[in-house]
């Protein structure tokens, strides 16, 4: 799967690492819904650490349709809510 995090680049992310990445979405909802602020940047700073850490960075002139797109870390509570599907930024 490649993933775009906006204004950074694009990883491709082995399917082993999804349901890490999956567990660490589920941390965004609630945050969001609550409109807890500090979990909510504690939350998506560590899905974004996690993509950069387990994921492979591909070349900037490698042009890739990505599968997926997540917010960059200065990215607002309210902004992110409205990406935000039942499943999360990440489904499934």
């Amino acid at each position: 799967m490649i993933m775009r995090i906006l204004g950074e680049g694009q990883y491709e992310i082995a399917d082993q690492h999804l349901d890490r990445l999956n567990e660490l979405d589920s941390a965004l909802q609630p945050a969001a819904d609550a409109g807890d602020e500090t979990a909510f940047t504690a939350a998506l700073a560590a899905l974004l650490d996690a993509v950069r850490s387990l994921g492979t960075p591909l070349p900037d002139e490698r042009i890739t349709p990505s599968d997926l797109v997540l917010p960059d870390e200065d990215t607002s509570l309210r902004q992110v809510r409205e990406l935000l599907s039942d499943e999360g930024l990440i489904p499934g």
